[in-house]
C-alpha cells in the first residue's frame, strides 16, 4: 500500500530487509488527514478558515507589555505544567465553579484526540458523529482505530432553518436508537454551532441526550464558535448538573488567536483530571500562556466583545447582499447562522437547483483568478452546490461581492 501524500520512488529501500509500510498500522497506512484550508490556498483574501478577520483583541497597551514579557520569560526553561492562572481566567469568564473545571490543549484537536484514547477502545468500541460536521473527528478516529457511527443532522429545510426542527437540528431519536442498539458508542460529538452548517443545537435536544439512560458515556459540544451565538446559548451552563458532558472551546476564533493553538474542555473534575493525567507534558508553550494571560484581562474582553459586535453587524449585511445576487444563480443562506460564517448553495441558473459542479469552478475561479478565497463544502450531507464563506472585514466583503457578481454573472 502506497503511503499517502508520498510520491514513489525508484530507488531500492534501504536496508533491504526494511519496509516500512509493515512497521506502519494498517489504518494509519489507509488514512486520509484532515484538509486543512490553508493546504488549498495560502494568499488573497482569505474567507475560507473561519479566523477571526478582526484579529486579536488583546489591549493596545498590553500588546509591547506582553511582547516584553515573553522574551524576558525563562525561554530556556519547561514552562508551568498546570497553567493555572488561565484555568482561574477561563473558569470565571465561562461561570465555573473553579480551575479544576478546566483543561488546557494544543487547540481543541488535542482535547478531541485525548477524548478518544482515554474513552474509547481501539477496534473495539465507537464515536458517533452528526454529520454534516467537523472532519477531524473522523480523522482522530480513524487515527485511534476507533468506528465512526453517523447519524445525520436533520437535513431538510421544511421547517426553517436551526432551532429544535429544523434545518440542521439534532435528530434525537435517531442518535437515542442507534446508542441503544450500539452500546459500543461511548463518545457523541456535536458541533454548536455547527461547522460547516453555523446552527446552535438546542439546549433542549442536549438536555434529552444527557438524561438518555441507556447511554453510558460522554456527550461532547464543541463550541469554538459559541461567543458569534448570543446570550445563553452556551452548554457550559449544564455542566454543574452534568458529569457525562464535556464542552469544547477555543481561542482560536472569537479571540482572534487562531495562531497561538489553545484549545480548553470545560467538564466536571473527574473528566478534567483524567485528560490531565493522561496529556503530554509541558503541552502549553511559555509564548502561547503569556499571550493567553493577556487576551484574557478586561481591557482585551472588553476589545474582543467589541469586535464580536462589529462581526455580527457585518455578517447581517453580508447575508443582505448575497441575498441580492439571487437572479444570477446564488440561493439563499442556509443554516442557523449563529457563527462567524455564512454556508450559501450555488444553484443552476435555470433549475435553481443546487449545483455542485458550478460551485466548485465559482470556488476555483474565485481563488485562482480574482484572489478570493472561500471554502466548497458542496460533498457534505446537506450542503450540495454550498460555498462557506467567512465574514471579513468591511473592505473585504465589498471585495468579495465584487468578484463573486462577475464570476457569478461569466459561470
Amino acid at each position: 500500500m502506497a503511503i499517502l501524500g508520498l510520491t514513489p520512488s525508484s530507488e531500492p529501500q534501504r536496508p533491504a530487509h526494511f519496509d516500512i509500510e509493515k512497521v506502519i498500522r494498517p489504518n494509519i497506512l489507509s488514512l486520509h488527514p484532515y484538509r486543512c484550508a490553508r493546504d488549498d490556498y495560502q494568499e488573497g483574501i482569505l474567507l475560507d478558515a473561519n479566523e477571526n478577520s478582526h484579529g486579536h483583541s488583546i489591549s493596545s497597551p498590553g500588546k509591547m507589555e506582553e511582547l516584553v514579557s515573553v522574551l524576558s520569560a525563562d525561554l530556556h526553561r519547561y514552562p508551568d505544567p498546570s497553567h493555572d492562572d488561565i484555568k482561574t481566567r477561563i473558569a470565571q469568564l465561562r461561570s465555573l465553579p473553579d480551575p479544576k473545571h478546566v483543561f488546557l490543549g494544543v487547540g481543541s484537536d488535542e482535547v478531541i484526540d485525548l477524548l478518544m484514547r482515554v474513552c474509547v477502545t481501539p477496534g473495539r468500541e465507537k464515536i458517533l458523529i452528526t454529520p454534516p460536521t467537523y472532519g477531524m473527528y473522523t480523522v482522530c478516529a480513524h487515527v485511534n482505530d476507533v468506528g465512526v457511527v453517523r447519524c445525520n443532522l436533520n437535513l431538510s429545510g421544511d421547517h426553517g432553518e436551526g432551532g429544535e426542527n429544523g434545518r440542521f437540528s439534532l435528530v434525537v431519536n435517531d442518535i437515542k436508537a442507534a446508542v441503544s442498539s450500539d452500546p459500543a458508542i461511548k463518545l457523541i460529538f456535536l458541533c454548536s454551532p455547527g461547522n460547516p452548517t453555523g446552527t446552535l443545537i438546542s439546549l433542549k435536544s442536549l438536555r434529552s441526550l444527557l438524561d438518555y439512560e441507556p447511554f453510558k458515556g460522554i456527550v461532547v459540544v464543541d463550541e469554538a464558535y459559541i461567543d458569534f451565538a448570543g446570550e445563553d446559548a452556551s452548554a457550559v451552563s449544564m455542566i454543574r448538573d452534568y458529569g457525562n458532558l464535556c464542552v469544547m472551546q477555543t481561542l482560536s476564533k472569537s479571540f482572534g488567536l487562531a495562531g497561538i493553538r489553545l484549545g480548553l474542555a470545560l467538564a466536571q473534575p473527574p473528566l478534567i483530571q483524567i485528560l490531565t493525567n493522561t496529556k503530554a507534558p509541558y503541552n502549553v508553550s511559555t509564548p502561547t500562556a503569556q499571550l493567553a494571560v493577556a487576551a484574557l484581562k478586561q481591557p482585551s474582553l472588553a476589545n474582543m466583545r467589541e469586535k464580536i459586535a462589529s462581526l455580527l453587524d457585518s455578517r447581517k449585511r453580508l447575508a443582505l447582499s448575497l441575498a441580492d445576487l439571487d437572479y444570477l444563480g446564488l440561493g439563499p443562506v442556509i443554516g442557523g447562522n449563529n457563527a462567524n460564517f455564512l454556508m450559501v448553495p450555488v444553484v443552476d441558473k435555470v433549475t435553481r437547483v443546487p449545483d455542485n459542479g458550478r460551485s466548485h469552478r465559482i470556488y476555483k475561479v474565485l481563488a485562482e483568478e480574482n484572489g478570493v478565497v472561500v471554502r466548497y463544502r458542496g460533498s457534505e450531507p446537506g450542503c450540495t452546490g454550498c460555498l462557506r464563506i467567512t465574514v471579513g472585514t468591511p473592505e473585504e466583503n465589498k471585495v468579495l461581492l465584487e468578484k463573486l457578481r462577475k464570476v457569478l454573472e461569466v459561470l
